[in-house]
C-alpha cells in the first residue's frame, strides 16, 4: 500500500511540475463555458437552464485534454517496463495513476466550478450538488480515460483514438452529473442521480483498473 501511495505522489508531483499543462486545463474550462453566453444570448433564466449542462460539459472535454499524459511518457521513456516488474500489482499501479491524474485535473476543475456556477446563476442551493456531482464524475471521467488511454497505447494516432474510444463511456456520467443538477433546479430529488453516477464510479474503477494493466502488458510486449 505504501508503494502505491508513493507511486501516486510520484505521479502527482509531476503532474504540480507541469503546472502550465494544469492551468491551462482549468482556463479551458472558464473560457469555453463563458463563450456560450455570446451565442446563446445573456438571458439569465436560460443561462441557468443551460449552465449546469454546459460546465459539465466542458468539465469533460478538460479531462479529455489531460489524457495523453497518464501512460505516454512512462511507455516512451521505459518507465512502463520498470512498473511492470514493480512488486506490486498493475492495477494497483493504474488506480494510483488515476488518482493522480484526477487530483491533478479534476480537483482545480472542481474549484474553478462555483465561479462559473455564479456566471451561470446556479442558486445557492443547487451549487452543493453541482460540486458533489461533479466530484464522482471527474473521478470516473479519469478512471474511463485511463481505460481509453491504455487500449491506445503505443497505437498510431492514439491521440485521436482515445476521445473516440471514451466519449460515448463518457455519456451516462454526463446524463446522470448535469441531471442531478436539472432535478435540484426543478425541485426534484437529486439522490437517484447521484446514485447512479455512484454507481458508474464504482464499475469504471475496478474496469479501468483491471483492463487497463491487461492493456499497458499487452503494450509493452
Amino acid at each position: 500500500m505504501s508503494a502505491l501511495a508513493s507511486l501516486m505522489w510520484r505521479d502527482l508531483r509531476l503532474a504540480l511540475r507541469q503546472s502550465g499543462d494544469v492551468l491551462l486545463a482549468v482556463l479551458f474550462f472558464i473560457l469555453g463555458a463563458a463563450l456560450f453566453p455570446f451565442a446563446v444570448g445573456p438571458e439569465p433564466n436560460l443561462l441557468l437552464r443551460l449552465g449546469p449542462g454546459l460546465i459539465w460539459v466542458m468539465a469533460l472535454l478538460s479531462v479529455l485534454l489531460s489524457l495523453d499524459r497518464l501512460f505516454a511518457p512512462d511507455h516512451e521513456d521505459g518507465t512502463l517496463d520498470l512498473l511492470l516488474l514493480a512488486p506490486v500489482p498493475l492495477e494497483g499501479i493504474v488506480l494510483a495513476r488515476i488518482l493522480a491524474h484526477w487530483l491533478a485535473s479534476g480537483g482545480p476543475l472542481i474549484l474553478a466550478t462555483p465561479l462559473l456556477a455564479i456566471f451561470f446563476g446556479v442558486p445557492a442551493h443547487a451549487l452543493p450538488v453541482l460540486l458533489g456531482s461533479l466530484l464522482l464524475g471527474t473521478l470516473a471521467l479519469s478512471a474511463l480515460g485511463a481505460l481509453g488511454a491504455a487500449l491506445t497505447l503505443g497505437a498510431r494516432r492514439a491521440g485521436v483514438l482515445v476521445p473516440l474510444l471514451v466519449l460515448p463511456l463518457y455519456i451516462p456520467v454526463l446524463i446522470f452529473g448535469a441531471g442531478a443538477v436539472d432535478a435540484v433546479l426543478t425541485g426534484l430529488a437529486a439522490r437517484p442521480h447521484l446514485l447512479l453516477l455512484a454507481a458508474v464510479l464504482l464499475l469504471s474503477l475496478p474496469l479501468a483498473a483491471l483492463a487497463g494493466a491487461a492493456a499497458l502488458r499487452q503494450a509493452a510486449e
